[in-house]
């Protein structure tokens, strides 16, 4: 059974930092390149970062860049999201993300929300 299991989300100041983690399960995970995506309220999904291999060169949405960092460790099967800076516009849900890097097998998590307000 496949799983991405979200945590690490809540409320936070602005100018705070969150790490999001993502525990992959049911599939082979070093197959898989891994993404988060957030969606906030009334937008569409859009995607934040993603991460082929754990030595690879990281690709980052303009906002996140020089902000947020992504990480994977396929010893663990996790994926994480560390987020400085944390500004009220990155409010959203934060979705986990594996797509296989030859077929079309894509799985989602089930999303964890990020809060950032005063």
């Amino acid at each position: 059974q496949v799983q991405l299991v979200e945590s690490g989300g809540g409320l936070v100041q602005p100018g705070g930092s969150l790490r999001l983690s993502c525990a992959a399960s049911g599939f082979p995970f070093s197959l898989y390149a891994m993404s988060w995506y957030r969606q906030a309220p009334g937008k569409e999904r859009e995607l934040v970062a993603s991460i082929v291999t754990p030595v690879g060169v990281p690709n980052y949405a303009d906002f996140a860049k020089g902000r947020f960092t992504i990480t994977r460790d396929n010893g663990k099967n996790t994926v994480d999201l560390q987020m400085n800076s944390l500004k009220p516009e990155d409010t959203a849900v934060y979705y986990c993300y594996a797509s296989h890097r030859v077929t079309a097998a894509r799985f989602w998590g089930q999303g964890t929300q990020v809060t950032v307000s005063s």
